[in-house]
């Protein structure tokens, strides 16, 4: 991520402002004189900086961006933003359409052609936001033979297909050549998952077709139905690029894929299953941007942020994290360990698997072949001299024991737990087999989370709260108030599903002496739950209403992921 122009070396400019040090930027003028690649890109794969710091660098300083064209997938609506004589004439591409800002982005090889930004904002009207990326000439030129010289849209690459043969010996051999329509059938489906926002693709082969389905935000949406014929293909391609093994189809299979799509690089996680009809795939989608955020965009309270930070406070322990798969639990750990991560704190993770790698984390996968589950990963990391550990899940008795070890022996310990409440976590490690003395001391924190979808603001409705659903919000009717609420419509903004992204409502349970003496006394989960109530604690319906009240969702939405029948018996 290099610049034209010379205002000051990026490297200096990132020891100036303390991103890292001489000894970091020597190994890695060290490492680009070796590979020949662009300084930033070099002390990103390095671990030394993230992406989001040499992007700020390099805004701050010189005002442009680079770009690595490799593995870079476009799709065809924005390849349609700039035609192919226009793209061949500037050696300009088209890379990410952002429809919400009316924004374009261009690989150019020359950032500072005014000329033919001025054309591209011309063709659509003068009002479209153009930003420049630096690209090499040539990769800019190659991709501009890839791209525009085929087929790009599903329904343009089907059409192709149907009047067509597979050749099924080129997509074995793994030739990345766009001439074969099933590669740009599969990164078009991938492209298209991606910029819908969806976190997971399920192909699913029936007896006569096969369904695929994304999910988006929380809720699986049927996308395409396909013929059957076209599934012996495609599974060949999603298997050569994830590198699994093409000819074994009895047996379930794991895989990995990293493309750049819409502008950034993009991980997939693929998991084959064979079932009655074919092989089943789901690619789980890692995009990093969406799954490292900010402790302070997490969408919790002052309060809760302030009692979460007292939690970081102490210096060891076990917070652990609860709800169901697919709750957000690991993007809260992450976020919670890029707060605590500086070069005096040495942090160490043992995940099944490693969904995003970090900078400065020592991170590792469970590996069954090797019979190294959590506990004897926990056992391994205690020699490693760690200051934080992770542990990506506590389910057997063996795992909490170590968990716990860690804990009492000065260290901090994250992780995550299979249960509804921050309160149900306490009989739910008594029944792994946790003693109550051990936990009592040594639990400093437990937070219990959901996603709940976001109201499309372009269309949701208000209308005024009734008497009943006034009582499930908590709110005294006798107040006498009219209290606004919003239900979902559906427009083309949202896909005409009403919702439009996700946040998180949360629980935050601090254990303080009083309940570390109720949990040694095994006392029952209501008379836990009643003494932290006393103190202070909100149950996460409380903050679902709040996400109510605020207008950022509907009482429909929270009734799916939060029990609020409790208060009609009040």
């Amino acid at each position: 991520m290099t610049m034209p122009g010379k205002k000051k070396p990026l490297g200096a400019v990132l020891v100036d402002q303390g991103f890292i040090s001489e000894d970091q930027l020597r190994i890695a003028l060290l490492e680009q004189k070796q590979t020949n690649k662009p300084l930033g890109k070099v002390l990103i794969e390095l671990g030394f900086v993230t992406d989001a710091i040499i992007r700020d660098a390099l805004s701050e300083n010189i005002g442009q961006g680079s770009v690595d064209l490799t593995n870079t997938v476009i799709d065809a609506e924005t390849l349609r933003m700039v035609p192919q004589e226009l793209a061949r004439r500037h050696n300009i591409l088209p890379l990410s359409l952002e429809k919400s800002k009316n924004q374009l982005v261009l690989a150019m090889a020359d950032t500072f052609n005014v000329v033919a930004i001025d054309q591209i904002r011309a063709l659509h009207g003068g009002t479209l936001q153009i930003t420049a990326v630096l690209g090499g000439e040539a990769d800019i030129l190659r991709a501009i033979e890839q791209f525009y010289g085929f087929e790009l849209s599903i329904d343009g690459i089907l059409q192709e297909i149907e009047t067509g043969e597979i050749d099924y010996q080129s997509l074995q051999l793994g030739n990345d050549e766009y001439s074969h329509p099933m590669v740009r059938l599969i990164d078009a489906l991938l492209a298209d998952a991606v910029s819908r926002g969806a976190s997971d693709i399920h192909f699913e082969p029936e007896a006569g077709f096969l369904r695929i389905r994304y999910r988006i935000d929380g809720v699986l949406r049927q996308v395409r139905s396909l013929h059957k014929s076209y599934w012996s293909a495609m599974v060949v391609r999603l298997k050569v690029v994830s590198n699994m093994n093409i000819a074994e189809s009895r047996a379930p299979q794991d895989g990995r894929i990293s493309l750049s799509l819409v502008g950034r690089q993009i991980d997939f996680r693929v998991a084959a299953q064979p079932t009655l009809h074919g092989e089943n795939i789901v690619l789980r989608i890692l995009d990093r941007q969406k799954g490292l955020v900010p402790l302070h965009k997490l969408g919790l309270t002052d309060e809760n942020l302030d009692q979460l930070k007292l939690m970081l406070a102490r210096p060891e322990g076990i917070i652990l994290v609860t709800g169901p798969t697919g709750s957000g639990k690991t993007t809260t750990l992450y976020s919670v360990l890029s707060h605590v991560n500086t070069e005096a704190v040495n942090i160490m993770t043992m995940e099944d698997p490693v969904e995003y790698p970090m900078a400065m984390i020592r991170q590792s996968s469970i590996n069954e072949s090797a019979k190294m589950g959590f506990a004897d990963g926990i056992r391994s990391m205690m020699r490693q001299d760690p200051d934080v550990i992770l542990v990506g899940e506590i389910r057997d008795h063996e795992t909490a024991e170590m968990a716990f070890r860690a804990a009492m022996t000065g260290h901090q310990v994250f992780s995550t737990l299979h249960t509804n409440s921050a309160v149900g976590s306490i009989p739910r490690l008594l029944d792994i087999g946790v003693l109550p003395d051990i936990m009592a001391g040594n639990i400093i924190g437990i937070v219990a989370q959901r996603l709940i979808r976001r109201l499309c603001p372009e269309c949701k409705y208000a209308y005024y709260a009734g008497e009943l659903e006034l009582k499930l919000l908590g709110v005294d009717a006798a107040e006498g108030k009219e209290v606004v609420l919003y239900q979902p419509v559906g427009c083309k903004a949202c896909e005409q599903q009403g919702y439009k992204g996700r946040t998180t409502v949360m629980e935050l349970l601090r254990i303080n002496a009083e309940l570390e003496d109720l949990i040694a006394r095994r006392v029952s989960t209501r008379e836990l739950l009643n003494k932290a109530l006393a103190g202070g604690f909100r149950p996460l319906a409380d903050d679902a209403c709040r996400r109510v009240l605020d207008g950022t969702t509907s009482l429909d939405e929270i009734s799916r992921v939060v029990d609020l029948t409790y208060r009609l018996s009040v």
